[in-house]
């Protein structure tokens, strides 16, 4: 990975921000009778016929077509995006919530597929598959050696439900090598990353994607915060760019009473449709705190927003990204599809939260490095918001519209005034990697350790903070990390537990020093 301090916090988020509703689908027009004179619609395949028969050179038409919808869905919003065939499933997986493969979480090491940690009660763990260990072989295909697409990786690895798939491990710890049969099964794709209590009466749960399986996920892991005494609540939307509109509705309905507005939107041809809470939800009564920062969008808003406008919630964080366009996706047949706006939403006090595009996509991404520019990070006062913007909820306190959720508790980013990058890196996968071959140099170092002598193993020793400004420099990241070498140094110790202990421990060690934590705790 190639980057550097000044576009590292850009590139970053721009990879977050992403809301996606699906929806309905229509069927792209094929080639008919071109007899109409000056129809303008079928200019484009009268076009790539014209090229298909005439043009002197061979020419790749489909690359064609999907450059030039590229081209017109530039001209309409930014959100308003197509998908080619070959994203498709990817795209779908991640939103359905699971897939049929064998379970792990992997890194590339060199040219060889490296088990960070199978996926827990997966396919992989139940057949005895360790962290740490290579995969060399499917069945009789040789997966190292060679550079090896990602798609064909998976095509490999993926498979019918109750299928078998013979694995050749070469394990480094034991510097052995041996076969295992993996029996595919279904393996989740978790939208709620944790359900933890923060305290004896305080319940935290982490949402970072609204995808078909997220209300079952979160009503889950609040039925199971109750039962642990949980009177408050925190949900954390943080960095978690939308998905499923209707998933964070059922979420909102959880804690409204019947009958109170979570939302409601508005198409060019001025139909409105708004969304009621219904029956008697799970959470009605007690504190709720929702945590958002810059990279929440699209459906975080949406759930934000219904809390704050009927007084349920307090919104704890910073300036929401402002996505309020609804997207359905219509599939053109030949497995590719378009995202296309096809409404506007609306919190429940009437006010739209879509900041403006006028400028075109380029000036509407570069908006969030104008935060950083202006000092809207460190400062509520510096989040300007025009005075024609302001609405009221029914017990009369203040909410804006016209660019995202604007928190009732402004909380700034830990790091100073020119040390954004090391904020969003320290929150990348780049954490991982660089603890995945630390931890792979010497396994059996920490084999045997309980949690609290790792934690008292990391606190004495400034040897992975080292070694991690080293990893940076090895990748052309050039970062001075050592003003901010607490954060650092807590983020490594939170990965290392992760990858160890499982990821409710990197909750934990990350959470206990969280500024926006400390900030809910306080009231």
């Amino acid at each position: 990975m190639k980057s550097n301090k000044k576009y590292f916090p850009i590139l970053f988020f721009a990879t977050l921000a992403v809301g996606v509703v699906l929806g309905t689908m229509l069927n792209f027009p094929v080639p008919g009778n071109f007899s109409t004179a000056n129809n303008h619609k079928n200019k484009l395949n009268k076009l790539i016929d014209f090229i298909d028969a005439e043009y002197v050179d061979s020419v790749n038409t489909d690359s064609i077509v999907d450059l030039t919808v590229n081209n017109i869905l530039e001209k309409l919003d930014p959100h308003s995006v197509y998908i080619a065939p070959e994203e498709m499933e990817g795209v779908s997986q991640s939103m359905k919530g699971d897939f049929v493969g064998i379970g792990i979480n992997f890194y590339m090491v060199g040219d060889t597929i490296a088990v960070v940690k199978p996926v827990e009660n997966g396919p992989s763990e139940k057949a005895g598959i360790q962290a740490g260990d290579r995969i060399l072989f499917a069945g009789k295909d040789k997966l190292f050696g060679r550079k090896i697409h990602l798609d064909t990786l998976f095509s490999k690895l993926k498979g019918n439900v109750g299928s078998e798939i013979q694995l050749t491990i070469y394990r480094k710890i034991q510097d052995k090598k041996f076969n295992v049969t993996v029996k595919r099964d279904i393996v989740p794709i978790k939208s709620v990353d944790v359900a933890l209590m923060l305290n004896k009466t305080t319940g935290y749960i982490k949402i970072n994607r609204f995808a078909e399986t997220t209300y079952d996920e979160f009503k889950k892991g609040l039925l199971s915060l109750k039962k642990q005494g949980a009177k408050a609540l925190v949900i954390d939307v943080r960095d978690n760019g939308g998905g499923y509109l209707e998933k964070a509705v059922e979420i909102a309905d959880d804690f409204l009473k019947k009958d109170q507005l979570i939302v409601f939107t508005k198409n060019k041809k001025g139909r409105t449709d708004k969304t009621f809470a219904s029956e008697k939800g799970i959470f009605e009564t007690g504190n709720v705190f929702v945590l958002i920062n810059e990279n929440s969008a699209s459906a975080s808003e949406i759930l934000a927003g219904a809390l704050q406008d009927n007084d349920r919630a307090t919104i704890v964080g910073r300036r929401s990204f402002g996505k309020g366009l609804v997207q359905r996706e219509m599939n053109f047949g030949d497995g590719s599809a378009v995202r296309l706006t096809v409404a506007r939403y609306f919190t429940p006090t009437g006010r739209s939260i879509q900041k403006s595009y006028k400028e075109g996509n380029e000036d509407y991404f570069k908006e969030f490095g104008h935060r950083f520019e202006t000092g809207e990070l460190y400062s509520k006062d510096s989040i300007k918001i025009a005075d024609t913007l302001k609405f009221k909820t029914p017990k009369g306190k203040i909410v804006y519209g016209g660019g995202g959720i604007v928190p009732d508790i402004f909380v700034p980013l830990e790091v100073e005034h020119g040390q954004e990058s090391i904020a969003y890196i320290m929150q990348s996968p780049m954490v991982g990697n660089f603890v995945f071959e630390q931890l792979d140099k010497d396994r059996k170092s920490f084999k045997g350790l309980t949690l609290e002598q790792l934690l008292a193993k990391m606190e004495k020793t400034d040897l992975y903070f080292n070694n991690f400004k080293t990893y940076l420099k090895k990748n052309e990241i050039e970062l001075s990390l050592d003003k901010n070498k607490e954060l650092v140094k807590r983020y490594i110790t939170a990965e290392f537990a992760g990858q160890l202990f499982g990821e409710e421990k990197y909750f934990e060690i990350i959470l206990n020093q969280d500024v926006m934590i400390k900030a809910v705790l306080k009231k």
